[in-house]
């Protein structure tokens, strides 16, 4: 903030001193001239403007990460799970957006009306962490073997579906549009270190604890259907309210 009012006065005062001073003395417009006053004047409210967005997308990821992690709530506590989510998607930014390698990934978020849940708050986050992260990763295979024209025929997308069951659950899906998953695989996801990703990418825990973390800490359930070809989608029901013990 007072970079960008100083600034703003500096840019007044050369501005004023050129209105009344249009033929400075030769010294001084030789320096003029060697700074790049013209391109300087220019320059330097783009130049706070960028700041001004990096100190916001800092601020952002800074909320994002405390909200996350919640390492101040160790007990059961109401939150809104699409808070979470979005927090989670925030920190994932970097490997959502184009880069060289493979194309952008789409985000579609299909949220209903919830009520606040009582969960413990950082450890759902986890289990977001590791679903987005696992459908990330399989879209970035499954754009590896594509061309570029299927991948813009076909973008790669994550659908994050939210909503309260006839049974009074809430039901959270994050479905992507990848190559799916064959039933050999499926049958073993939430095995402990199974995995299939290459040696040094994945521990094959991700899902095991995801899965000990919404059945045993919240009493829910967790599920994965897939169809090859078609993608796969993970998908969890939880209580709104945790039986008291």
């Amino acid at each position: 903030m007072h970079i960008s009012e100083y600034s703003e006065n500096l840019l007044k005062f050369a501005h004023l001193f050129q209105q009344h001073y249009p033929q400075p003395v030769s010294a001084l417009q030789e320096q003029m001239d060697e700074m790049d006053v013209e391109f300087l004047l220019e320059d330097m409210p783009k130049l706070v403007g960028s700041m001004k967005l990096g100190v916001e997308r800092i601020r952002q990821i800074v909320l994002s990460l405390r909200n996350f992690s919640r390492l101040d709530e160790a007990e059961f506590k109401a939150v809104d799970i699409h808070e979470g989510i979005d927090s989670t998607l925030l920190i994932l930014h970097n490997r959502l957006k184009a880069r060289p390698d493979h194309p952008e990934i789409q985000i579609i978020k299909e949220y209903g009306e919830l009520p606040l849940i009582e969960c413990y708050a950082g450890q759902l986050n986890q289990v977001f962490m590791n679903l987005l992260s696992n459908a990330i990763d399989a879209l970035e295979s499954y754009d590896s073997q594509r061309s570029p024209e299927a991948a813009r025929a076909k973008p790669s997308q994550i659908v994050i579906h939210t909503e309260i069951t006839e049974e009074q659950l809430v039901s959270i899906k994050i479905r992507d549009n990848g190559a799916g998953i064959p039933e050999a695989v499926r049958n073993r996801l939430f095995d402990p270190f199974f995995t299939t990703k290459p040696i040094g990418k994945g521990t094959g825990l991700g899902l095991s604890i995801s899965h000990q973390i919404i059945t045993e800490k919240h009493h829910g359930e967790i599920g994965c259907v897939s169809e090859l070809g078609h993608g796969a989608e993970f998908w969890i029901k939880l209580p709104i309210q945790q039986a008291s013990t």
